[in-house]
């Protein structure tokens, strides 16, 4: 069906708008139709699920020590609220376009075909990396445990040397195919799994608060804003993109080492955003979705603010290690028990946080199939499972092959910049649907726009100045290649285009 009324009159259509009773009628063709099985409850564990991740035990330390001292709760706090300016953002388009996809598919609807594919790009890279970056980081863990029990695995087996590059990560490459089937079987079974797992990591995350609590000092909190110090300068691409432009030296310490801080606190919040893409499988997304993705981002915060106060109470802040804060402060108080229990939360954790990201990723590639800009063959949903097996199944494997043959911990990066970048276009896009279609029935309305929108606009353009160059210099790359995919495949193949 044609959507011209809503492509602005310029632009060749490359800014032609999908409208959202297109959109929901695309999830009513039966083969191409996700099944309907999520509840608030569901979604709040998938939040939390794939927040709380190695942020909670490893950034703590390394912020405290460097950054913000105990004032490193404030930090947790101030990425919170530039988290939730967007998560208010999120919680308004997936009520209203309750559809696969998440950013993508609201940018489809406000900003146009072009920006909405530059956005479904973004997060391709946003989920894929880190999903394989976070399977990584989980064999890490594994081999830990499995090095204290006495079962060491061989180097090979282990991940690149760093030396020679050669080895495969069998644990990172099996938990990715593990994952992937239990994503082809069902979201049910799926939510079911990630249920137990998370419970499991809370209860680890509340017994290391809770002891923890007995071995805190207040002499520890003193100062609690240590005295402001400047960063020792950049340099190249190395350097903050906000010192390179504006000469800006950022602080480490003192009321703006906070915010600096904050900055770097910010990773431990990335994938609240991906609650979004489950918008289609929700039993009642008007209501349940931004239950569901307000309520994870304030448990996990809470959750955050309550491990840096007890870090910084166990052990003053010039003390901390960097590599394992909280396991080495309960050895730092006569407690080594406790890090063996940490390295099985934080396990235990990643296992959630990979599955929930590749759920992301196979969502939003489905949702760009299903309009054409990527092959249809990935389209078609299971015929039992009602799942998008295709794509999930594709993705799987391959990202299970990078995490097992790549080291990318130097693009990790990627991900947060990825993530600010989805951010950015969310709040400019509930701006724009708001002028352009007043009309629709918005179950879950964000405040204060515009005011606020610009304001998650502005905190999340800060926090990506302060990414690195480089990171910058690799997001434009895989950008421009993203375009190239578009105009060669995606514009003459999409629906929108055939349609009009």
């Amino acid at each position: 069906m044609s959507t011209q009324q809503d492509t602005p009159p310029s632009g060749k259509g490359l800014f032609r708008t999908k409208t959202v009773e297109q959109s929901i009628r695309d999830t009513e063709e039966p083969e191409h139709a996700l099944r309907r099985s999520l509840s608030a409850l569901d979604l709040t564990v998938f939040g939390v699920g794939v927040i709380i991740g190695t942020g909670i035990f490893v950034l703590t330390g390394k912020v405290a020590k460097e950054t913000a001292g105990p004032a490193t709760a404030l930090a947790f706090v101030a990425a919170g609220i530039v988290c939730a300016l967007a998560a208010l953002c999120y919680a308004e388009f997936a009520s209203t376009v309750p559809v696969a996809g998440s950013a993508y598919t609201f940018s489809y609807a406000s900003l146009g075909e072009l920006v909405a594919w530059i956005i479904g790009w973004d997060l391709v890279l946003e989920f894929a990396l880190g999903t394989a970056v976070v399977a990584v980081g989980w064999s890490g863990y594994v081999r830990s445990l499995l090095d204290n029990a006495g079962w060491a695995m061989p180097d090979v087996l282990s991940g690149p040397d760093v030396a020679s590059g050669f080895g495969f990560d069998v644990l990172a490459f099996a938990l990715v195919l593990v994952l992937t089937v239990v994503l082809v079987l069902g979201m049910k079974l799926s939510a079911r799994v990630t249920t137990v797992v998370v419970a499991v990591k809370l209860a680890v995350v509340g017994i290391v608060i809770i002891a923890g609590l007995f071995f805190v000092k207040g002499s520890n909190y003193s100062p609690f804003v240590p005295e402001a110090e400047k960063q020792p300068s950049g340099s190249g691409l190395d350097a903050p993109l906000v010192q390179l432009i504006f000469g800006y030296q950022p602080t480490n310490f003192g009321v703006m080492g906070i915010f600096t801080a904050a900055s770097i606190v910010f990773f431990a919040f990335i994938g609240f955003d991906v609650v979004a893409t489950a918008a289609e499988e929700t039993k009642l997304p008007q209501r349940d979705m931004p239950r569901g993705i307000l309520a994870s981002l304030v448990i996990c915060t809470l959750l955050y603010v309550a491990v840096s106060i007890v870090v910084t109470g166990m052990q003053h802040y010039s003390e901390l290690s960097v590599s394992a804060p909280l396991a080495d402060a309960f050895k730092a108080v006569g407690h080594p028990f406790y890090a063996g229990v940490i390295s099985f939360g934080a396990a235990v954790g990643l296992t959630t946080v990979c599955m929930i990201l590749l759920l992301g990723q196979t969502r939003v590639f489905f949702a760009m199939s299903r309009d054409g800009l990527l092959p249809r063959f990935f389209s078609v949903t299971h015929p039992r499972f009602g799942t998008p097996y295709r794509p999930t199944v594709l993705l799987g494997v391959v990202i299970a092959i990078v995490a097992g043959f790549t080291s990318i911990n130097e693009l990790a990066t990627l991900v947060n910049i990825g993530t600010l970048f989805a951010f950015v276009v969310v709040a400019l896009g509930v701006i724009v649907l708001r002028r352009t279609r007043p009309d629709l029935h918005r179950a879950f309305r964000t405040p204060w726009v515009p005011l606020l929108p610009v304001v998650s606009v502005a905190a999340s353009v800060w926090l990506m100045l302060n990414l690195p160059a480089e990171t910058w210099l690799r997001f434009g790359i895989w950008m421009a290649l993203g375009v190239l995919i578009y105009f060669a495949y995606g514009r003459r193949n999409s629906r929108m285009a055939k349609d009009s």
